[in-house]
């Protein structure tokens, strides 16, 4: 048989035959730790992934316990806060019911510590509303506050039943006094009115008084003129009789003369009276000594033809009206 197509050998050595079945025992043994290693590896990652997952499950619990534990803090805080202001208008109520005897401590220290702590109050309230998150901290303030002007509320209202009770006491007395005093503004009012009157009867006794008022047309020539529309001017005389009640000294005497018409015949500027501001017809300015002045005359110059009619003639002095009469002149 020929050598060369032996199958064992396949033109290889005992040596060569040795060296590859080595190579491929390692290449195996390579193989199978490449394998075990990756399969090391992933289970190392399932692993992994697995306690992540874990863990991320946890701190979702974790962070919906939190969340839960927060909503619960402020729904019993937002209660705490309804209390407090329940507590607060509640006090306000009975604060308001002895309002009216907050005279009684007028001077009373209490009032300034109630008004104080419910300023105090106040603040927080107006502190806590503008603030979207609120504290456990700032709530027990509050209530710490409350229940401090709860306290103070007490010893008001005692302090005002103590003095209510001295005030029975007095009941009778203020009767009595309320009595007399009630006589006394009586007896003041009588005299008041009494001294008014008396004062008007002084301020009229002090008036100027006017006689023998009169009203006459006069011509060009200054005769007097019977035809009203052929006047050339108008005369009002008078006479100021003795008073020693009026005060002595210069007096302006103002005139007015209103038409038929009703319309005031001017010329004599203005003067005050009871307040107003008064046109005036004429004037004139005497000096008077508490002595009879007679014969007084006041001119005034016709303007434009006068129609007849009734006439009124009206004198005033010192914001009093001293006469108002009326005249008919003819044509």
């Amino acid at each position: 048989m020929d050598n060369n197509t032996n199958p064992v050998n396949n033109g290889m050595n005992p040596g060569e035959e040795f060296l590859n079945a080595e190579n491929n025992q390692l290449k195996r043994q390579k193989k199978m730790r490449m394998l075990f290693i990756i399969g090391a590896v992933v289970i190392l990652l399932a692993i992994l992934v697995t306690f992540f997952l874990m863990m991320s499950s946890k701190n979702q619990e974790l962070e919906e316990s939190k969340k839960q534990a927060e909503e619960t803090q402020q729904q019993l805080m937002a209660q705490q806060m309804q209390i407090n202001e329940l507590e607060l208008l509640k006090i306000d109520d009975e604060f308001q019911q002895m309002e009216g005897q907050q005279v009684l401590l007028a001077n009373d220290s209490i009032v300034e510590k109630y008004q104080a702590a419910r300023a105090q109050i106040e603040k927080l309230m107006a502190e806590l509303n503008n603030e979207k998150t609120k504290s456990a901290a700032q709530i027990k303030k509050l209530t710490d506050e409350i229940n401090t002007l709860k306290g103070i509320l007490r010893d008001y209202t005692a302090r005002i039943n103590e003095l209510m009770a001295e005030n029975e006491q007095l009941k009778d007395e203020n009767t009595t006094i309320k009595s007399q005093n009630e006589q006394l503004n009586s007896r003041v009012q009588d005299m008041t009115r009494k001294n008014e009157h008396l004062t008007e009867r002084m301020t009229l006794a002090e008036k100027l008084n006017v006689t023998g008022v009169n009203l006459t047309a006069l011509n060009k020539k200054g005769k007097k003129e019977k035809n009203i529309t052929k006047a050339t001017s108008l005369c009002v005389t008078f006479t100021i009789p003795q008073n020693n009640s009026t005060p002595a000294g210069e007096k302006t005497i103002y005139l007015r003369i209103t038409t038929p018409e009703g319309d005031l015949l001017k010329g004599g500027g203005s003067f005050n009276f009871e307040g107003a501001s008064l046109a005036a017809t004429a004037r004139k300015t005497i000096e008077y000594a508490n002595e009879e002045i007679g014969g007084i005359e006041i001119f005034w110059d016709v303007t434009s033809t006068l129609n007849p009619g009734t006439y009124t003639v009206e004198l005033f002095c010192d914001n009093f009206r001293l006469a108002s009469r009326q005249f008919t002149m003819n044509k």
